[in-house]
């Protein structure tokens, strides 16, 4: 034997992984060691037969044309790329392996030596980690250093609303609004080149994208995971959007209960410094228009007169600051049926409705956690108005809508009546604010302010959309977790 066939056994039976030689007829001219050890022959039963021995049945029709492609083109490279291959032991058992096909050109001609390895447990630990994977509680979501999916759970599937098949394989770019996609790359690079366990994002606000458009709120936990296709991460994705909601009502609350504290001390100086000044006023008033009713012609009774107005205005006015002050302060939250509510309401406006021949049509309304009487005084407020601030000779139609959010529900209420100037949608619930003169329609100017207020106490806010002689639309939200 020559020294070159000497050392290229020498290496071969040295090598961890099964190595078999065979020529361009599939005919196995050397085995090693770890090759009988692999498929339970010996060598003396494998040199001089077909490779089709070591494949499973249903794979050997088709190999005897890769072998062909393979001699008509050699070069190392692995074989099956992208497939699933797997060998047959002399027991009958199959198992997973990959292999990698290297061409040597010997006295014979060229032969092929194939490397082959048993990837049996690493096909278990790859299950292992799907199944760890698809059974954990928040969405996860494995990506390569390009950006590709590569592996999805269902609850991926639920939080994104996609197929893992319309996933796997796509840009995780997919996944986020097109506002940050730009700078995606770059953080993902920067991860990659220092791979480690952490939050993504830390001190940002994270938005991922569903499949209907609609964005979410996320917490991302990444890992670093070595897989043999080299470092891929996986992404641990949390919904956050019904916290951060929660979160945001609870700041507003805050708000709320400071603005309330400032209130309360405002209202006891009205109570004490101003009411008590207003009805000596106008005890003095009375007495001196007993007392000097003969006295006084025309213009003196008519000053007195406006000046009595003028005091039971402002006491008006202080007992309304009072009423605007004590919003919330004493109520619980309970559970209420709004369309029963809204039903009462409509009761208390009767004489309203049928004087001005209005037309309620109210929709599906839900069960929700309120304050009860400020609720109740909300819709009161914005229907009465709705009726109120009508245009003459045509009769008022109101229609009051509820529509399911994210962590809330959206009510409106929807005229046709003289509409708002859009310069004024925002003064209008500022306190004591009108845009129309007290002689036109009645009002102390604090009905909307009440309103604003109430929302906030719900966690939800209060605008108004609308034109001029085309009527408006006041809408309102409520926090479902109040």
């Amino acid at each position: 034997m020559a020294i070159s066939e000497i050392t290229f056994q020498l290496i071969v039976e040295s090598s961890p992984n099964a190595i078999v030689l065979a020529n361009r007829e599939g005919k196995i001219a050397y085995v090693n060691a770890e090759t009988e050890k692999l498929f339970g022959y010996t060598r003396g039963e494998l040199v001089g037969e077909l490779v089709e021995l070591l494949i499973p049945q249903r794979f050997r029709s088709h190999h005897p044309e890769y072998r062909g492609s393979f001699f008509n083109r050699p070069t190392v490279r692995a074989m099956g790329a992208g497939r699933e291959l797997y060998a047959l032991r002399k027991t009958g058992e199959e198992f997973p392996i990959e292999i990698g096909l290297n061409p040597v050109v010997t006295v014979d001609g060229t032969m092929v030596i194939a490397s082959i390895i048993d990837i049996t447990e690493r096909k278990k630990a790859e299950e292992r980690f799907r199944l760890v994977v698809e059974s954990a509680p928040n969405a996860m979501v494995l990506i390569n250093e390009e950006g590709t999916i590569t592996l999805v759970n269902a609850q991926a599937e639920r939080l994104f609303g996609y197929s893992r098949e319309a996933m796997v394989g796509q840009k995780l770019e997919m996944l986020i609004p097109e506002r940050f996609r730009r700078e995606h790359p770059d953080h993902r690079s920067g991860f990659f080149s220092r791979p480690q366990t952490r939050a993504m994002g830390a001190g940002r606000d994270l938005f991922a994208l569903r499949s209907d458009g609609q964005e979410l709120q996320v917490e991302i936990g990444l890992n670093p995971i070595e897989t043999p296709e080299g470092t891929k991460v996986l992404a641990s994705i949390i919904d956050i959007t019904e916290r951060k909601i929660r979160e945001e009502g609870a700041r507003k609350q805050l708000e709320l209960e400071a603005k309330n504290k400032e209130l309360e001390q405002f209202a006891y100086i009205a109570s004490h410094d101003l009411l008590e000044p207003l009805r000596t006023v106008k005890n003095y008033l009375q007495v001196f228009e007993e007392d000097y009713v003969h006295s006084l012609d025309a213009h003196a009774l008519s000053y007195t007169e406006s000046m009595k107005r003028a005091v039971d205005r402002m006491g008006t006015l202080v007992r309304a600051l009072l009423d605007f002050s004590r919003l919330g302060r004493d109520s619980k939250a309970v559970i209420v049926d709004c369309g029963e509510l809204v039903r009462e309401v409509l009761e208390d406006l009767d004489t309203l409705i049928q004087n001005s021949s209005a037309g309620i049509e109210v929709g599906p309304m839900p069960e929700l956690r309120v304050y009860a009487p400020e609720m109740r005084q909300l819709f009161q407020n914005l229907l009465a108005n709705s009726i109120k601030f009508r245009t003459k000779e045509v009769a008022p139609r109101v229609q009051i809508l509820a529509e399911e959010q994210p962590g809330k529900w959206r009510f409106s209420i929807t005229d046709n009546g003289i509409g708002i100037p859009p310069q004024h949608f925002q003064r209008i619930f500022q306190i004591f604010q009108r845009i129309h003169r007290p002689e036109e329609y009645e009002g102390n100017g604090i009905g909307l302010a009440n309103c604003k207020k109430i929302a906030e106490l719900h966690g939800g806010e209060i605008w108004v959309e609308s034109e001029l002689e085309r009527g408006a639309t006041f809408y309102f939200t409520v926090a479902k977790n109040l």
